[in-house]
């Protein structure tokens, strides 16, 4: 799933994804999500990895299946089963997980953030998370130290 040669914006993402990744280990009773485990399915595979190279994108199954390069039920076939999500979840998904571990161990503001991970309000993360941003911030920086 991750790739080399892909610049440092990439890169970037990939140290994100790690930190996410570790983090939600971290939990004792954590288990792998659907998403995280390997796929057989290559156009799955290949679907995920745009959608996580370009988070900000504003994704749809149409352009998705283009990018991937099959038919409009394409991306659908399998997405659910292997990911554990339909295909057009998994972006907003994967936004708020982005954001929240920017907002966890950056300084940027809640507007770079948003730009970057492809919100234009917080009312995403805070639905998914039950909290706002500046609260996810303040929890995280007590749980510092």
């Amino acid at each position: 799933m991750l790739g080399v040669g892909h610049g440092g914006e990439c890169s970037s993402r990939y140290i994100l994804l790690v930190s996410t990744l570790r983090a939600w280990f971290d939990h004792p009773k954590a288990h792998a999500p659907a998403w995280y485990r390997p796929t057989d399915d290559s156009v799955v595979a290949h679907a995920l990895r745009l959608m996580h190279d370009d988070p900000a994108r504003p994704w749809t199954v149409a352009a998705l299946a283009a990018e991937v390069g099959v038919s409009r039920p394409g991306p659908t076939r399998g997405f659910t089963r292997h990911v554990g999500e339909p295909p057009m979840t998994r972006p907003a998904t994967w936004r708020v997980a982005l954001a929240a571990d920017l907002l966890r161990d950056t300084d940027a503001t809640l507007s770079s953030i948003a730009h970057r991970v492809g919100y234009s309000t917080t009312f995403a993360f805070k639905r998914r998370r039950g909290i706002t941003p500046t609260q996810h911030r303040a929890v995280a920086a007590r749980a510092r130290g």
